[in-house]
Parts: C-alpha cells; structure tokens; sequence
C-alpha cells in the first residue's frame, strides 16, 4: 500500500479513487490471519466456556480472562515493542478488533482496556508515564479504564464537574467528583480521568491509580445486555494525585478525549464485523438444522431473504473498515516520519479521519442490530430463549448506538466535520456543489453507449455524491449558520452520505477482487443489491431534504435533479439474494 493515492477525510465527497488504492481483507497476509485465529482460538478456550458464569457479574472471572489475553500477548498488539508490545499496524489492530468482537462482554471489556484504557497514555504520554503504565497495561499487569461520563455530562462532556486543585506544597492535585458508566470499573487498576484544574473551561487528564486512597468503586450497574463486563461508577474524595500524572498538557484533556473517541468509533466499526460473523453463524446452523412443514428452514425464500441481507450488510460494513484503516496507515507513517513520536502521529492520523470514524460507528452498530435481530427471528421461538448464543448477542447488540457518542450525535458530526474541513480549505466542496447548483435543469444520469460493469456502477456513486452535494448546497444558501439546528436535514443528508461511503468501498472492494480472483460473480450479486438499496436511500434522504430547504418554484427542478442522480438499472434482487444465501447455506458459515 505504498504511494497510493490518500484522500482526507471527508474528500471522498469531491474526489474518486481506483480500486488499487484501498486496502481489501483479502489482502491479509499471513502474520495478520495468525494473529486473527490466536484471537479465535483464545474465545473458544477461555471466554466461550465461561460466558455463563461471567455474566453473574464474577469481576475476577473476568479479570482473570483479560490477564489470560494479556499474558499471550494480545494486549500489546497495538503498543510499540520498547513498551513491551507488538507495534502492528492499525489494520491488524483492527483485525483483532474483529476478531475478539465476537467475544460479547468479553469484547466489551477487552477493548476498553486495550483502546481508551491504554491508548490515552501511549498517545499522550511522556516517556517516564508510557514507561510507568503503558509497559503493565501492554502485559496485563495492570487493567485499564476510562472516566470521562459523568451523571450530568454525558454528550456534552466538556460539562463534567469533576475539579482538581494544585495541593499547597505543588506536589499533587486533589480529585473531587463522581463518573459513571465506566468499563472495568470493578477491577481496573489505572483510570485516565477528566477533570478541570481550579476554575477553567475545559478539561485536563489524569492518569489515576485506583489504589489511591480517596478512589471509591460502587456496585456494578444492572444492564441489559454485556452483563459479563463491570460497569460501575466511581467516586474521588480528595484523591491526591501526582502532578507528574497529568497526562498531555493542562487544559489539552477535552482534546483528548475527543480523539480517543475517533479512535472508539473506528475500533468499534471493527469490533461489530466480529459480532455480526458470529451472529450470522449461528443463522445458517440453525437453519440448516431446524425442519418446518417437513423440510429445513434454510430452504423458504423468505429466510434466503434475511440472511443474504445479514451477508451483504457485514461485507459492505466491512469493506469500509478495511479502506479507511489502511488509510490512517499510510497517514501515520507519513506524520511518523514528519515529527518522529509514533504516539502522537498515531492519534493525528485517527483523528483526521473523524468523518469516516463516525460512518463506521453509526453503520457498523446498525448493521449488528439488524444482524442480532433477524438471528432472533430466524430462531423464532427459540431465539427468545436464553438457551441460545442469539438472544445474549441480541442484548449485547444495543449499546453498540450509544457507545462512543450516540448515533444521533455521529449522523451530525458526519455533516458538520465534512463541511468544517471544507472550509478550512481541505477540499473543494462547497465549489463543486455551486456549480452543480447552477446546472440543475442540465443534469442528467449519464449514462453512455457501451458501458462495462464497473464503468456503470462508479456512474451511480459519483452520481450519488452529486445528489450530496446538491443537498449541502441548497441547505447551506437556505439555512445558513442555522443549519446546525435543522439536525433532521442534517440526518438526511448524513444517511446519503454514510451510505455513498460504503457503497463506494464495497464497489472498490469487489472491483479489486476481480483482479485477485478472477470470477467475483457473487460478489458482484452483493453489490448490485447494495447499489440498488442505496439508490432509494439517496433519493427519498434527498426528497425530504428537499422539502425542508427549497422554495415552491425551485422544488421541481431539484426533484427531477434528483430523480436523474439516483436512477439504476433494474436487477433481479431476488435472484441475487437467493445465490448469496444459497452460498452460505452450502457453507454453513460465513466464509465470504
């Protein structure tokens, strides 16, 4: 993935790539797939056989667990070796995100201590606190978590009223206050806790000893769902902190914290393709398994139905992890070899990518919910049953759209952060919207004599992304600086956006997998669906977009804009469905 072409974030909008540019998961080579089923193997011998007891809230169970990966090395894959870790890439990061993401509460613990547990301190650190915490947090030694949620400030974070004030003698902070929802709370040994020194606005970070007298944990919260991880909350009476744990500088905390978050929501896009694989899984075995009306389940259309759709919204998901990861990679070593600190540049390259970060966060936690739902159904009676793998996935599907900021906070910063980089002059997209604004009775779908495949379906997604652009203009001239209060076009405009993202990857995924493989008959099935299903996402986003923003007399030149931009080729869904499903049936499993 040397010298490709790098979009920013957000550029995806204004610009097109080639299929050589993106990094696919069948470009996995073969140190990555050791690393995926070493993180396989560890749910089936030790998380697996323990969910049951796990999830009666046995905190040291779970402990025990988390050192168990610890001690096998699984903690320090994304830590550099000299603190103590594997120093791999952000893709296999996010392959082990995968991975272990199929691992319900465990997952959830897991990667609380891996990613906003760990990574605050090798991101922001100094050299003696990465040496002091990130070394035993990389081992397992130490246990990680992250306070940064309080009773009356959870979106709005920078509202904590968490205080910390400079001791008389200058050698520590006292902590005073309350978080809650905290992740490994019953048994973490490190907290990076958010607080404001004395009188300021915004908050600084803390790395916290939960041994420090003053750290009170209180009893873990009752959950629906993820019931094996410790969630509690935690109080600080006068905890004195050293003044060497603050972490960054004062003042830089809500910077922090917000980064982290990018990095959560990215993780998290991951984390859910595990899930999803698991959830679908155990779909096609019962339905291979389960006879109605004399034959198996497996063989009624409308079954075929559910789970091709369970199969092409985790490949398209997917496809969109993969493309963004391997671009924060490329853009790590570029700022790697710009400023030389690897934790710095890391977290640069995560937190540029906000726009795609939050795609992922609210595509990926749909996409599992609607997986974990149809397993339900496909078990019907069963799946209700706390007998079955699909019930406890179907729980601990729901906190995935509020974790790492809500979906409804995510939707907004998708439109917000785009446009706030196009002003910074990132990329020109308020120019190539004007200019299709002012064409709008010109436009057309196109479409050209002789067309190949993939020649017609990039005509779709860059059509697409001129319905996009034709939205943001038309809200921005009506609304103005208010459009951040018109959240419901915001969203509209978001959904097209999330969805021409994914669309594009998958597009770019199977275009690529035409030149590995050769025959991607399938996968061409799983995009044309996609495609088509994408199409009537952007057109009625952007009908109702329309209606909200656009005077009587201009409406039906926009609409007709529309209709040109959003127009695809009928295909025979069913049929495509029905050889997707019948491949998994066959299989027995996601093998895809």
């Amino acid at each position: 993935m040397e010298n490709v072409k790098l979009l920013k974030s957000g550029e995806f909008l204004v610009k097109e790539i080639e299929s050589t540019d993106i990094f696919i998961p069948e470009e996995f080579n073969e140190e990555q797939r050791m690393i995926a089923q070493t993180c396989s193997d560890f749910l089936e011998a030790e998380v697996y056989p323990n969910l049951e007891e796990v999830e009666k809230s046995d905190r040291e169970l779970m402990k025990s667990m988390l050192k168990k990966s610890g001690e096998l090395g699984l903690m320090g894959i994304s830590i550099p070796e000299e603190f103590g870790g594997f120093g791999q890439s952000f893709v296999t990061q996010m392959l082990v995100a995968e991975t272990t993401g199929a691992g319900y509460s465990f997952s959830v613990a897991y990667m609380a201590h891996c990613g906003i547990g760990t990574l605050p301190i090798m991101y922001y650190g100094n050299k003696d606190q990465r040496e002091r915490y990130v070394t035993k947090l990389a081992s397992g030694e130490f246990i990680g978590a992250y306070c940064l949620t309080e009773p009356g400030a959870g979106s709005d974070a920078n509202s904590g009223k968490t205080n910390a004030k400079l001791s008389e003698d200058g050698k520590h902070y006292i902590l005073n206050g309350q978080k809650m929802w905290i992740t490994n709370a019953g048994f973490a040994d490190t907290l990076v806790v958010f607080a404001k020194i004395d009188t300021d606005r915004v908050l600084s970070a803390f790395i916290v000893e939960s041994k420090y007298p003053g750290v009170v944990v209180g009893p873990d919260e009752h959950k629906m769902g993820i019931k094996g991880s410790s969630t509690a909350q935690i109080y600080f009476n006068d905890v004195k902190v050293p003044v060497e744990n603050l972490l960054g500088k004062r003042g830089e905390g809500f910077r922090i914290a917000l980064s982290i978050l990018h990095m959560g929501r990215l993780k998290l896009g991951a984390n859910v393709i595990g899930a999803g694989k698991k959830a679908i899984n155990d779909s096609v075995k019962y339905a291979n398994e389960r006879k109605q009306f004399g034959v198996l389940i497996s063989t009624f259309g409308a079954l075929k139905h559910k789970m091709a759709e369970q199969v092409i919204r985790l490949f398209a998901s997917e496809s969109a992890v993969y493309r963004v990861s391997a671009d924060i990679d490329n853009l790590m070593k570029k700022l790697t070899a710009d400023c030389g600190d690897y934790g710095r540049a890391s977290i640069e390259a995560i937190s540029h990518y906000a726009v795609e970060a939050a795609i992922l966060k609210v595509v990926g936690s749909e996409m599992l919910d609607f997986i974990a739902d149809e397993a339900v159904q496909i078990h019907g009676g069963m799946g209700y049953s706390a007998e079955m793998a699909v019930e406890r996935g179907y729980r601990d599907s729901r906190i995935n759209r509020i974790f790492e900021g809500t979906n409804e906070i995510n939707r907004l910063l998708v439109v917000d952060t785009a446009m706030k980089r196009a002003m910074k002059g990132e990329f020109d997209l308020f120019g190539e919207a004007e200019k299709l604004y002012s064409g709008l009775d010109k436009i057309t779908d196109g479409k050209t004599a002789g067309e190949g495949y993939f020649q017609e379906k990039t005509r779709y997604i860059k059509n697409f992304k001129k319905a996009i652009l034709i939205c943001i203009h038309g809200a921005t001239k009506r609304f103005g600086k208010n459009l951040i209060n018109e959240q419901e076009v915001l969203n509209n405009i978001a959904e097209m956006m999330m969805e021409t993202y994914v669309s594009e990857s998958l597009a770019l995924r199977v275009e690529k997998m035409s030149t590995l493989k050769g025959n991607v008959s399938l996968y061409k099935d799983m995009f044309d669906v996609n495609v088509f299903d994408t199409a009537s996402i952007i057109r009625k986003s952007a009908f109702e977009a329309i209606g909200s923003f656009s005077a009587p007399e201009s409406c039906p030149t926009l609409i007709k804009a529309i209709e040109n931009l959003s127009r695809v080729e009928c295909i025979n869904v069913k049929d495509a469905r029905r050889r997707i499903a019948n491949k998994l049936i066959e299989n027995n499993a996601y093998k895809f």
